[in-house]
């Protein structure tokens, strides 16, 4: 019986990374798209070359800064710290975890049945989120700068 446990264990320590590490992922891309979309629409930010050409112009764009290298690059550096607003949930038939906020953005009522908010959960989450952040920091800008439809999965199923 001890022999047949122990053979378990590492199937079972690889099935709660694997899930910590996929809901870390989706986690942090609610995040960033929740984050982007908070953004005023008309708010823009200059890009390119500051330098003058020869001919006395500059090749200098305005850009959204909603969706702007500049802005992603400042979320990616502090989105991990609202993995503390998240708590663990198992399903009972797969005993798969999930990962769901447990402080709403909007003041609204939550349904937290089942849900497990502890600082292992929070500190886990949070390891794992900025693991990929910054693993992955290049695919992530790229991705959520031309509004890519899917990120979640193209990204969290995909590529992570």
């Amino acid at each position: 019986l001890a022999l047949a446990l122990a053979s378990l264990l590492p199937a079972a320590g690889a099935r709660r990374s694997q899930d910590l590490h996929c809901g870390a992922c989706r986690a942090l891309v609610d995040e960033l798209e929740w984050e982007i979309a908070q953004v005023d629409p008309r708010k823009t930010i200059q890009m390119g070359s500051f330098r003058i050409n020869p001919d006395g112009s500059q090749s200098v764009v305005e850009v959204p800064y909603a969706r702007s290298e500049a802005h992603l690059t400042e979320l990616l550096e502090r989105v991990c710290e609202k993995m503390k607003e998240y708590g663990e949930k198992t399903d009972p038939a797969t005993h798969r975890k999930s990962y769901e906020r447990v402080i709403s953005r909007d003041g609204t009522k939550m349904n937290l049945s089942g849900v497990k908010f502890d600082g292992d959960v929070t500190s886990s989450l949070k390891f794992a989120c900025e693991s990929i952040a910054e693993e992955y920091e290049d695919e992530l800008i790229e991705f959520l700068s031309h509004e890519a439809e899917n990120v979640k999965d193209r990204l969290c199923s995909k590529r992570t």
